[in-house]
């Protein structure tokens, strides 16, 4: 078997004992370093990270395969990749970018087809001068999305 899968399935096989984690991304380096990215449906935690870790060193044998092992949470920042994100995400606030704009507003909701967003925008008034705050409500499929990062607000 070929080193990269087998750290692909021994992966596939620790997150199986762990369905509230998943996999957002792998990668093996020329110089066999293995950088594993992982998400969870209540967040990760550093024993998650330890875990999963020991699950994949544990199998593979250092005398075949010199190797070094990296796996971390999903960054603070880094856009969303997969439906299962957006989910979790649900009443926070996103930036979104689509190909003719970008809107930050609240993620309402998120299914397997599209997402849901809401916003307040200054508008000009229908009648008379000046401008009024109206309510926005956006159902934005996933294709339309270029990129989509969970705002942080302290």
């Amino acid at each position: 078997m070929v080193f990269k899968e087998k750290v692909n399935l021994l992966l596939l096989e620790a997150l199986s004992e762990r369905p509230s984690l998943f996999l957002i991304d792998v990668v093996i380096t020329d110089a066999f370093k293995i950088i594993v990215t992982i998400d969870g449906d209540n967040g990760v935690v550093l024993q998650d990270c330890i875990d999963l870790s020991r699950a994949v060193e544990a199998n593979l044998d250092r005398e075949e395969q010199d190797f070094s092992l990296e796996v971390a949470s999903f960054g603070v920042g880094a856009p969303l990749k997969f439906v299962r994100q957006y989910k979790k995400n649900i009443g926070r606030t996103l930036i979104v970018k689509t190909e003719t704009e970008n809107i930050e507003a609240e993620l309402v909701d998120a299914n397997d087809d599209f997402v849901i967003l809401s916003w307040q925008a200054r508008e000009p008034k229908k009648v008379g001068k000046g401008k009024e705050t109206v309510q926005k409500k956006l159902e934005l499929s996933y294709g339309d999305i270029k990129e989509a990062v969970v705002t942080v607000t302290f």
